[in-house]
């Protein structure tokens, strides 16, 4: 039996990889930023789980470059105790 194609309906436009999800846009590259400031502790924290750890790229949708300049912040902030190493 040869392989036909399902047809498209108002009920199943589109029978194959209808399940794929957007891809998340840099935050930083919307506002266009330049740097990233390790005293804006509150938009830190959003790129922090809730035991403290840095999120990953594909968690947070960041960019590479700004992914660095978001690790080195965090690192900072830390080190100022702005942020802290370990949440219990």
């Amino acid at each position: 039996m040869p392989y036909e194609p399902r047809e498209r309906n108002a009920d199943n436009p589109r029978p194959h990889g209808s399940n794929r999800r957007r891809r998340k846009v840099c935050q930083f590259c919307v506002d266009k930023a330049q740097n990233i400031d390790y005293k804006d502790t509150a938009k830190l924290r959003r790129f922090l789980s809730e035991r403290s750890k840095i999120l990953p790229r594909r968690t947070t949708g960041v960019c590479a470059p700004h992914q660095r300049q978001l690790m080195m912040a965090i690192k900072r902030a830390r080190v100022v105790a702005l942020l802290p190493y370990v949440t219990d």
